[in-house]
């Protein structure tokens, strides 16, 4: 027994070991080569033999991530492959997810039917725009597709797009070209999972018809989320119950927990002998639990569950008993080894670091509180022990969480949804019974609902901040485990001092005299941020794409809260177009602006917003901002422009020391025409946004003549179908010596004082930030020798 325990003791290092090995390769900007590869294979069992056990298992945790990564590197699309129409065969591989543009879905490739001798990914991720057809899980389609490489927007603070297709190895993106070959080819398997999911998804929205839950119920029952809507989400966040709602160890520990109780019972009234009851019930709860995932596609929160419930009952099976500890540490080396990209979700850790904070707070404690009390106790500890992850990841924190969880993990947790999958599973086998019990379901769901919109509306219920650098928020985690030390244990105090730094980060401002320019990465739109010493502009805010997706609120509000910005000084709108707009009505509600400035105010939810025009101008923090364009109405210089929209854009020039840069909208040659008669020399900046984001009706040689800039930033998508920025333009930057950098290839470009005082320094996101999985766009060429310092 002590040898067996010493063991365990032993082991718990090494596991750990394996998997720091599996995160040190997703810091990687590039993978290391295959040769290397073999050679750390080499040297791991060497080391093994020397008893280096933990050095030995770093190497094999660091090979094996490297190994699993390259290989999914490798199911890639040929960049001859993208834009072009390829005919492929395979299965609907997700449920079907209407929106307002059509219908989209993952698919996996069984064969290449045109190009021949062609090459694509395994499995892809489509969308059929305005298509009448119903498509359902499990089917098997041949259909024309048009592809290109994931490429997602790439913004500090942001969603990290590229990792979330990597690590659900969606290796291309693309859209149903409308042909006469698409065609069904067969329907789906009956018994296969897929149809599974159809089926109970189908009789779930039926059975709720148009109720405003019918999404949070199919989370709660199957995991899928994309039905719930962005205001839920906003509660669920606000209150931090969203845990409770993701299919997550909670579902399928629930379910396993009732499948072995089940068993067990009918194990001892059957009185079976020839197999254990205990090892029968652990069996039977595995089962259940791999049924259940199976269920909800094996979503990635779902497999990390999945395993520790198998490893748990294997205990059991094999008659052995597991420390807590080594449970959990084998728990983790075994999600890492089935899956080494599982590092990079913040579920991962949240999971795994709240299940090791329960355990921490349960161990060593002398006196133990009621059940009330002693859960009430921990569900605040856990809160606190899960802030600086919940800050690290996503820059706020749910004051209102120890309350909400206070009650929703019993009600929604331990009541509704096991009334719910209850309710499901009757809907399968007597419609008739389910639907009354889904419809008393969604009665207590309403009821829950309405106590969780009521704190979720609360002014303090969430703290947002910058999220701090990870030795920070490690320090803060330390920092809280040393506040929950048991009682009589000297120091407990000290556990504040770790805590401040993270809860006083802030990123730093430009100096008096500087200001910082970020030209976000929007796609093919335009949002840009300008910040001084203490003050912010937010000049363009992106395009609303959909009711549920707009740049406001998954660009621009992510990249302010990741500099501590909460209130923005000046908004400017340059124009009315959607690209450009579009994101206004998410900022204006989330953020206080004090005030707006447009070619179009009257298009903006701000009571103060005026119409910007030349001659506008003010300084903050020695920063000088000028208003150059549209001219005052009936003045001269607007005759020219007088017929186009994107020749009204509001105009707006920075000048500092550290150089000046002009913020230029969508103007076209018209425009250009009369800054360049009102300004000529005047219009001189070191910066250039480029007008119209390089589209060959802007950028005119008078224009860059007067200009002379020495870098041009382009904000434009990547594989746009305008083709931007234009051939012609580009090739005239070229002429002009300027660099060109655009949003496409570099993600977020950042324009800083120059630390030296010699001028500005620019900064590629994408370069700067750049990952092992992130798209190796070509680059927009510049003149030879320029790069960004």
């Amino acid at each position: 027994m002590k040898a067996s325990a010493r063991a365990g003791r032993n082991g718990i290092p090494a596991l750990l070991a394996f998997v720091c090995g599996g995160i040190a390769v997703q810091t990687l900007p590039e993978l290391p080569s295959p040769m290397l590869l073999t050679g750390l294979a080499i040297a791991a069992p060497i080391l093994f033999l020397c008893r280096r056990s933990l050095a030995c298992a770093l190497l094999l945790g660091f090979a094996w991530a490297s190994a699993f990564a390259l290989l999914r590197l490798h199911d890639e699309l040929p960049r001859n492959l993208e834009g072009r129409d390829i005919i492929v065969e395979g299965t609907i591989a997700s449920l079907p997810e209407p929106n307002e543009r059509g219908v989209r879905f993952e698919f996996d490739v069984g064969r290449i039917v045109s190009p021949e001798g062609g090459r694509a990914p395994g499995h892809l991720r489509l969308t059929w725009y305005d298509t009448d057809r119903t498509l359902r899980a499990g089917e098997h389609w041949r259909l024309t597709v048009r592809l290109k490489r994931p490429h997602g927007m790439l913004n500090p603070g942001g969603m990290d797009y590229e990792l979330w297709l990597f690590s659900r190895n969606i290796r291309a993106l693309g859209y149903v070209r409308e042909s006469p070959g698409n065609a069904l080819l067969r329907p789906a398997n009956p018994w296969l999972p897929g149809a599974w999911r159809q089926t109970l998804s189908d009789r779930i929205h039926a059975a709720l018809a148009d109720s405003p839950f019918d999404g949070v119920i199919q989370a709660l029952v199957m995991g899928a989320e994309d039905a719930i809507t962005p205001s839920q989400w906003e509660v669920l966040r606000r209150t931090g119950t969203a845990h409770l709602i993701a299919i997550s160890g909670s579902h399928i520990s629930l379910v396993a927990l009732l499948a072995y109780g089940i068993a067990a019972g009918a194990a001892a009234l059957l009185q079976v002998m020839r197999w254990p009851p205990p090892a029968l019930a652990a069996s039977t709860a595995v089962a259940a639990a791999a049924g259940y995932s199976a269920l909800t596609g094996f979503a990635i929160p779902t497999r990390r569950a999945l395993i520790m419930i198998a490893i748990a009952m294997g205990g059991i099976v094999a008659q052995r008993h597991l420390r807590p500890a080594h449970t959990l540490a084998l728990a983790l080396a075994a999600v890492v080894l089935l899956d080494p990209l599982s590092v990079t979700s913040p579920g991962f850790w949240l999971s795994f670091l709240a299940v090791g904070f329960i355990l921490y707070l349960l161990t060593g404690r002398l006196h133990r509180a009621g059940l009330v009390r002693g859960l009430a106790w921990t569900n605040w500890a856990t809160s606190l022990g899960l802030a600086p992850v919940l800050l690290f990841f996503f820059g706020q924190v749910s004051l209102a969480s120890p309350l909400a969880n206070l009650f929703a993990v019993p009600v929604l947790g331990l009541a509704i949804t096991p009334l719910a999958l209850f309710s499901a599973l009757v809907l399968l086998v007597w419609p008739a019974v389910g639907k009354v019990l889904m419809g008393f379901t969604e009665t207590l769901v309403a009821w829950t609902w309405k106590a969780l919109e009521w704190l979720s509306a609360l002014s303090w219920a969430q703290w947002q901040h910058a999220a701090p650098p990870f030795p920070t928020a490690l320090l803060a985690a330390l920092g809280a485990a040393v506040l929950m030390i048991p009682r009589g244990i000297p120091g407990r105090w000290l556990g504040l001092f770790l805590l401040l730094p993270a809860a006083t980060h802030a990123p730093a401002r430009p100096p008096e005299g500087g200001y910082r320019l970020t030209v976000l990465d929007v796609g093919q739109a335009l949002a840009s941020v300008v910040e001084t010493h203490a003050h912010t502009l937010v000049f363009d805010t992106g395009a609303r794409l959909s009711d549920s997706f707009d740049m406001g609120t998954a660009v621009l509000e992510p990249y302010l809260r990741s500099r501590g910005i909460s209130a923005v000084d000046t908004l400017v709108v340059s124009h009315g177009d959607n690209d450009h707009i579009g994101g206004a009505a998410a900022l204006l509600q989330r953020f206080p602006v004090a005030a707006a400035l447009s070619s179009v105010p009257d298009k903006l939810s701000h009571p103060g917003a005026k119409t910007c025009q030349a001659g506008q101008s003010w300084e903050w923090d020695g920063v000088r901002f000028e208003m150059l364009w549209p001219p005052v109405p009936g003045g001269v210089e607007g005759i020219g422009a007088a017929g186009k929209d994107n020749d009204t854009s509001c105009v707006l020039k920075i000048s500092a020391a550290q150089g000046s840069a002009l913020l230029t909208g969508d103007i076209e040659r018209g425009a250009e025409a009369g800054l360049v008669t009102r300004y000529g020399a005047g219009l001189a900046s070191t910066v250039l946004v480029a007008p119209h984001h390089g589209s060959k009706t802007s950028s005119s040689p008078e224009f860059l003549s007067e200009v002379r800039p020495s870098t041009v930033l382009v904000s434009a998508g990547y594989r746009n179908r305008w083709g931007f920025p234009s051939p012609q333009v580009m090739e005239r930057y070229r002429r002009f010596g300027i660099r060109v950098f655009d949003t496409a290839s570099g993600g977020a470009l950042t324009v800083l004082p120059g630390a030296d005082g010699s001028g500005p320094e620019l900064i590629p996101y994408r370069l700067s930030h750049r990952r092992y999985w992130h798209d190796t766009a070509p680059r927009t060429e510049s003149p030879a020798g320029a790069a960004p310092r």
